[in-house]
């Protein structure tokens, strides 16, 4: 006998020897897989459901907990259930063992790469509001150059609560990367040399060397960037000391000083990208340099890793000479942030969602580099980076062991980053920089194993 639901469509067949429970969460999935149902769907109650189909309260109960356990829906306190964006089927695989290889080949991979935020953390009723209420003020006649007034406060305030500056000039920037370009545009200027961390941020690399500057690689350790390999000469260096990116580790105090001091002997401008300094678990975060030394240091900031790229907002705390550089090259160029994005994140601070949503995340966070961090290491597996961010790093002792676990995960339907793609020169470490932020911990428990297995 078969019911159909104008919302859901679910077919029943209780001649068959598969229990009613499991066709319907069969049927849920499938609906959600196929787009019929989507990522923020509410679901009717398992009351209500029940009722609708003619079955047991029990069979709609127990599709629904097998749903929640591989990550197709969530609850909502006071609220009801909802579809989540669908995990992959590397993630949630319900098939006969031994069918795992042939799923990958097809379904969408499970990706651990490092960079992805914990968007599906935001709650969602408050970034609803926040947009709409971002959509209140008239529309401007002209940009703001420096971003709107309202954000560069709102940064401001983040900053000395969360991150301990209190920052004099706040610029607006579409993100991390955008600064760079403006950075080298306007700042360090063709035919420069810019000190690196090797590995490090490669799209940065590149938007210095398509600005017609030398990038020179200095290396990094357990203390994070040695100021004593930049090169003399060096017009700036590029460092994140809170969190190296992407071995993980955190710029000592000494180095800091050391750096700082280089800085202001050799007229060098120390470009530091705080990409996720919000995120530490284990301590609190050293200082950053924009407030040990704000005349040699551009700190950069963003909401990519706390929130979401969809914001595509940024931030620029820099020395007032190099601020008027940056609103010079806007105003020659007609380039300026967005402010759509800044009108969101004023109301995501404003209401306290943006606070709420960063503890909520640091909590997240930390449990599931716990969870990471116990596997592995309960299981003779090294691993590197301090106890912060969202993502730690598997050594590997050559090039072909990291090419290994690469080919070896994807085979399994999980993508995952080698280190020797971040060296702008020739690789000197092997590993994978695993990421663990942009997936559901339903489906980074289920991949757990699958992990384990890999790097042993």
């Amino acid at each position: 006998m078969s019911y159909a639901d104008t919302a859901l469509p679910v077919r029943l067949d209780r001649e068959t020897a598969t229990p009613l429970a499991v066709q319907l969460a069969d049927a849920l999935r499938e609906a959600a897989a196929g787009g019929h149902l989507r990522g923020g769907d509410r679901l009717p109650s398992t009351r209500a459901l029940a009722e609708r189909l003619g079955v047991s309260r029990t069979v709609t109960s127990a599709a629904y907990e097998q749903l929640h356990a591989e990550g197709w829906i969530a609850g909502r306190h006071g609220s009801g259930t909802y579809v989540t964006t669908p995990p992959t089927r590397a993630a949630t695989s319900v098939s006969a063992p031994g069918s795992l290889l042939a799923e990958a080949e097809t379904a969408p991979m499970l990706d651990l790469t490092p960079g992805a935020p914990w968007a599906a953390g935001l709650d969602r009723a408050a970034w609803r509001r926040a947009w709409r209420a971002a959509a209140d003020p008239d529309p401007l006649t002209r940009a703001h150059r420096a971003g709107l007034p309202e954000y560069r406060a709102t940064v401001s305030e983040h900053l000395l609560r969360h991150r301990g500056l209190a920052a004099g000039s706040v610029l607006a920037t579409g993100g991390t990367t955008a600064a760079v370009v403006e950075l080298a545009a306007a700042v360090v200027r063709r035919g420069s040399v810019v000190a690196f961390e090797e590995p490090g941020y490669q799209r940065a690399v590149q938007a210095f060397r398509q600005a017609g500057i030398t990038v020179v690689g200095v290396p990094v350790d357990e203390q994070g960037l040695r100021p004593d390999a930049i090169p003399a000469g060096a017009r700036a260096v590029y460092c994140s000391p809170a969190h190296q990116y992407p071995m993980g580790s955190r710029m000592s105090a000494a180095r800091r000083v050391q750096l700082v001091e280089r800085a202001r002997a050799e007229g060098m401008l120390v470009i530091e990208d705080d990409y996720d300094g919000e995120l530490r678990f284990d301590v609190a975060p050293l200082p950053l340099l924009a407030a040990l030394a704000p005349d040699v240091v551009v700190h950069l900031g963003t909401t990519s890793k706390i929130l979401t790229p969809t914001l595509g907002a940024g931030w620029l705390v820099a020395p007032a000479e190099v601020a008027d550089s940056v609103l010079a090259y806007r105003d020659l160029t007609g380039t300026r942030p967005s402010p759509a994005g800044q009108r969101v994140l004023v109301e995501l601070a404003r209401t306290g969602d943006l606070g709420r949503h960063l503890r909520k995340l640091r909590r997240e966070m930390a449990e599931r580099r716990s969870l990471l961090s116990a596997a592995l290491s309960g299981a003779g597996i090294p691993l590197l980076g301090d106890d912060a961010g969202a993502h730690l790093v598997v050594p590997a002792d050559t090039a072909d062991a990291e090419t290994h676990f690469l080919t070896a995960a994807e085979r399994h339907g999980i993508r995952l980053d080698g280190l020797s793609r971040h060296f702008a020169g020739t690789p000197t470490a092997y590993g994978i920089a695993l990421g663990y932020a942009g997936c559901s911990r339903e489906a980074l428990i289920a991949a757990v194993p699958t992990l384990v297995e890999l790097f042993r």
